[in-house]
């Protein structure tokens, strides 16, 4: 019998790589997306044949019960959210409401239409905040430090009290920073390899950053949707730090960009505007201990962090080339 799962948030980053997974394991996959006047299909236009978008809304839990009857998934993933941390200062209500309370009505729709639903929960590295322990593994205590980080506190929690309270299998992955080419440009790492591509070609003259010392654990996003799955493949649902076990501060990540482009003397490309990109509290090491998911999922990470920079400012090149 084919496998059917649902993805929300399938027009992302993390939602068109597991699309593309699930796919090649033979899934009917189903996506969820807003109702906008100009949906951004970007990351899933290529699998426009292959995969059915459904009109829905973390805000609205009636519109989640109707997907789940027309997609009739054995997996759903919930991998949509208002996931800009900066932005969670300026929209926290939102936030709250798309990030924490759009798992609870998802979780409901679950409950009232089919509790033989497997069920994953994009829960985040961010939940961690002003780390009491290095590295970070399942049992370290959240101490979030953004609206963004309490909202995934909730969902979390949430996610463990409709498995304890309903049988539901219920997973969540505490993914630690996961990049790649189709990450948005307004995620400091993207705005890196855009602007370094545009400084190679002449198109750019500086690059405006924060504060450079800050430390993440940055793994591909396309290593992590393995994670995703194998999670709901087990025969009991548990929670996993998915992360590489290193962290890399943003100037390493600059440095190696521009490197990829030959350019050595990369300080004097960097305008520095520490008060615009300062946040009211941030995150400054994260590093995770996913030692758990090797042992039980078999997983691990299969790229470096310079293939994944690299491949980030290659592909950002590419497309700047054919504008």
């Amino acid at each position: 019998m084919v496998k059917s799962a649902l993805i929300t948030g399938i027009t992302g980053q993390d939602g068109s790589y597991l699309a593309e997974f699930l796919l090649s394991k033979g899934y009917r996959v189903s996506g969820l997306v807003r109702r906008l006047s100009t949906p951004n299909l970007e990351n899933v236009q290529h699998l426009s044949e292959k995969i059915v978008l459904l009109s829905g809304d973390l805000l609205d839990q009636g519109s989640l019960a109707d997907a789940i009857y027309k997609s009739e998934p054995s997996e759903i993933y919930n991998l949509a959210a208002q996931s800009f941390v900066k932005a969670s200062w300026d929209q926290p209500v939102l936030t709250g409401e798309f990030t924490a309370l759009g798992v609870t009505r998802m979780l409901e729709a679950i409950r009232t239409v089919n509790k033989k639903i497997k069920f994953y929960q994009a829960s985040s590295s961010e939940m961690f905040g002003k780390v009491t322990e290095t590295p970070q593994r399942e049992t370290t205590r959240f101490h979030p430090r953004s609206p963004y980080g309490v909202a995934k506190v909730y969902g979390h929690y949430i996610t463990l009290n409709y498995r304890e309270s309903y049988g539901i299998f219920a997973c969540s992955g505490i993914l630690f920073n996961h990049e790649s080419p189709r990450r948005g440009i307004e995620f400091v790492t993207r705005k890196i390899t855009h602007a370094v591509a545009r400084i190679s070609l002449g198109k750019q003259k500086k690059l405006e950053l924060g504060d450079l010392s800050p430390k993440r654990d940055w793994g591909f996003a396309g290593d992590y949707v393995w994670a995703m799955w194998l999670m709901l493949q087990q025969s009991k649902p548990d929670d996993y730090v998915i992360a590489t076990g290193e962290n890399h501060s943003v100037e390493e990540f600059v440095k190696i960009a521009f490197g990829t482009v030959g350019i050595d003397d990369w300080e004097q490309y960097i305008e520095a505007n520490t008060k615009a990109h300062m946040r009211p509290a941030d995150v400054d090491n994260l590093i995770g201990d996913a030692s758990k998911a090797r042992r039980v999922l078999g997983w691990e990470p299969k790229t470096s962090f310079r293939q994944l920079v690299e491949m980030m400012v290659k592909s950002d090149l590419e497309k700047e080339k054919e504008k």
